[in-house]
């Protein structure tokens, strides 16, 4: 399995000598949808935050407690690449579901592990939301991979260790630069052990539930909130309890409980936390 990002994103941070020659290159590429008043905006974090300490940021938790929001926000803000680890999980478990790798017995991994070199996973920023949009063999799949239907066959496909193992390998990779926000659920334990800030998200699983049926009714797709509960709670068990890389708090890890924290709260916290290590 291979992994691609948006070209010359992935090296902007890398070295501050080629740092103006990247930004050229991303500018023309940005300039024929974006106005350019909009594009200096665009890139003002990567300036403010180019010669400050790069640093890896893991964000763990359990399900639909808003680490993909929170991530993005705090990678755009800052100038880091933010890579959706829990999207490639969700990728894959779409490519089985379209090639009915699911039977009545569970997962055809036999076919699924021989597939793995095929399936190719990127990442396409979108001009307008400035947020990575998730593509399968080139296909975008962004909206596809937050169905309910993919939700409830995530967990054993995330489960498998040949899977697992696969895109670890790639997440590490693209985390080696640092300057890099990356969620899911062994980010802090697995993927990036040594990272320097790592954050463990929670909140009840009721609030969850209710969080996810908004998003879902906000995007007009049918939502039931008992169903989503009980998927909730269900994804909970299986990742607590699965026997590779299972879901826990990184000994290292700080504490979010945002049950009861506005987005602005959340974000202003994280900006703290972030703050505090590379000033530290």
């Amino acid at each position: 399995m291979f992994f691609t990002y948006s070209a010359n994103v992935t090296h902007l941070f890398q070295t501050k000598s080629v740092f103006f020659i990247k930004i050229c290159k991303i500018h023309l590429f940005f300039s024929f949808a974006i106005p350019i008043q909009r594009t200096f905006r665009i890139f003002e974090p990567l300036f403010k935050y180019q010669f400050m300490k790069k640093i890896t940021i893991a964000i763990d938790g359990y399900s639909s407690c808003g680490k993909s929001t929170m991530a993005k926000d705090l990678a755009r803000e800052i100038g880091y690449i933010y890579i959706d680890s829990g999207a490639m999980y969700r990728a894959v478990t779409l490519y089985c579901l379209e090639n009915n790798l699911f039977t009545k017995d569970g997962i055809d991994t036999a076919r699924l592990e021989e597939a793995m070199p095929e399936i190719n996973i990127s990442f396409q920023l979108d001009p307008e939301t400035q947020r990575p949009i998730t593509c399968l063999n080139g296909r975008p799949v962004e909206s596809l991979i937050r169905s309910m239907e993919v939700s409830s066959h995530v967990s054993p496909v995330a489960a498998l260790g040949f899977v697992r193992e696969a895109l670890v390998k790639q997440q590490q990779e693209m985390g080696k630069a640092k300057g890099i926000v990356m969620d899911g659920r062994d980010i802090g334990t697995v993927v990036f052990p040594e990272a320097e800030l790592k954050i463990f998200v929670t909140a009840s699983a009721e609030i969850r539930a209710q969080r996810r049926y908004d998003e879902l009714k906000t995007k007009g797709q049918e939502a039931s909130y008992e169903e989503i509960l009980n998927n909730v709670k269900e994804r909970d068990f299986i990742d607590q309890n699965r026997a590779v890389s299972p879901l826990r708090q990184a000994e290292d890890a700080i504490l979010l409980d945002n049950s009861h924290l506005t987005i602005e709260e959340q974000k202003q916290w994280l900006a703290e936390q972030y703050q505090r290590v590379v000033n530290g």
